[in-house]
C-alpha cells in the first residue's frame, strides 16, 4: 500500500471535495482522481461515492479506510518526530487542546501565562491550539494530534497522567448599578443575591439553586446561558448579576464591571488540569511544557 495514495485518499475524506483536496495537495484534479481510481483498482474496493456539486461520499470501506490512515500517517509523523527530536526541543511544534467554555477562563489564563514563560525559555518552539469541549479533547489526546490538554480531571489515572490546578473561587460580576452600599467590601453574601436577577453559566445553574434551597431562599434566574464572555457582556450593560469563575476578570479589557467573591457560602470551581496520555511518547518540548509546569506548582512529576 502507497503511503503518497494514503495520503491523497485522506486529503479527499477531510474535504469531502476533490477539488479543494487536490488545491491543498498542490496538484490539479484529474491526476487526483486518477489516482484514487488507481488506489480503488488496487485494492479492490470502492472507497468513494461521487454526488453532485463535486461532493464526495465515503463509502463503508472508505470509512475503514480514513480511521486506518489516520493511525498511519499518525505513525509515520510519530516516528519522524521521535527520530528528529532525540536532541533537547529547542525547536519543533507543540500541540496544546483546551477546553472550551469549560476551561476558558482559568484554562486559558494558565495557559497565556505558562506559554509566555516557555516562549521565552524556547523561543524557536511553535504552537498549535485547539480548542473545543473536553470530549472532543480527549479524543484529539487519543488520536495522537495534541500531546497535552488544558481540561477537566480525568478519572480514569490508568490512562492518563496529569498536573492539577487548584480549585478556583466563584465570584458575583455585576455594573455599578447593582453594588451594595458599600463598596470598599470586595465579597458578597450569596443570600445578598437571591433577589438580583442572576445570570447563571448552565454547568453551575443545579449547584447554585441548592446551595439557595439550603439556604430556604429563591432566587430569580434571570438566564443561563453556556459562554461565559456573553455572561459578562450582560452583567456589563447591567441586565443582571453574573456568576462565574474569578479569572474571567482576564476575558475583559475596557469595563466598570465589579468583581466580588462569594461568601457564606464560598463557592468554588471544579479542577482544571494539564493532561497527557500515559505510556506515549512526548515530545522533547512537551516534555519541557510539563516540567515547567510542575515545578511552578510543586507537583511531584515524572514524564
Amino acid at each position: 500500500m502507497d503511503i503518497r495514495k494514503l495520503q491523497y485518499f485522506l486529503a479527499v475524506a477531510e474535504e469531502g471535495q476533490i477539488t479543494r483536496a487536490a488545491k491543498n495537495l498542490h496538484m490539479a484534479q484529474p491526476p487526483l482522481s486518477q489516482q484514487l481510481k488507481l488506489f480503488e483498482t488496487e485494492l479492490g474496493v470502492q472507497l468513494i461515492e461521487r454526488g453532485g456539486s463535486r461532493k464526495i461520499r465515503l463509502t463503508g470501506a472508505g470509512h475503514v479506510l480514513r480511521s486506518r490512515a489516520e493511525q498511519i500517517l499518525g505513525l509515520i509523523d510519530q516516528t519522524e518526530k521521535e527520530v528528529k527530536d532525540v536532541a533537547d526541543g529547542l525547536q519543533g511544534t507543540l500541540a496544546v487542546g483546551l477546553a472550551m467554555p469549560w476551561g476558558c477562563t482559568l484554562g486559558s489564563t494558565f495557559l497565556l501565562e505558562q506559554i509566555l514563560k516557555f516562549h521565552d525559555c524556547y523561543p524557536e518552539v511553535n504552537f498549535q491550539l485547539w480548542e473545543d469541549d473536553f470530549y472532543k479533547i480527549e479524543e484529539l489526546l487519543i488520536r495522537g494530534v495534541i500531546e497535552i490538554g488544558i481540561t477537566r480531571s480525568p478519572t480514569d489515572l490508568e490512562t492518563y497522567s496529569a498536573i492539577t490546578l487548584p480549585n478556583e473561587p466563584i465570584a458575583a460580576v455585576f455594573a455599578p448599578k447593582w453594588n451594595a452600599n458599600d463598596a470598599s467590601i470586595d465579597s458578597v453574601r450569596l443570600a445578598d443575591l437571591a433577589d438580583k436577577p442572576l445570570i447563571v453559566h448552565r454547568k453551575y445553574e443545579a449547584k447554585l439553586l441548592e446551595y439557595y434551597r439550603q439556604l430556604g431562599l429563591k432566587p430569580r434566574i434571570l438566564c443561563t446561558l453556556d459562554d461565559i464572555r456573553s455572561m459578562l457582556s450582560w452583567a456589563d450593560v447591567g441586565l443582571g448579576v453574573a456568576i462565574v469563575q474569578k479569572s474571567a476578570a482576564s476575558l475583559i479589557t475596557c469595563s466598570n464591571l465589579i468583581f466580588k467573591d462569594i461568601v457564606e457560602p464560598p463557592l468554588r470551581t471544579t479542577t482544571v488540569a494539564s493532561v497527557w496520555l500515559k505510556n506515549r511518547y512526548l515530545s522533547a518540548a512537551a516534555r519541557h511544557f510539563i516540567d515547567m509546569f510542575a515545578e511552578r506548582h510543586n507537583n511531584d512529576c515524572k514524564v
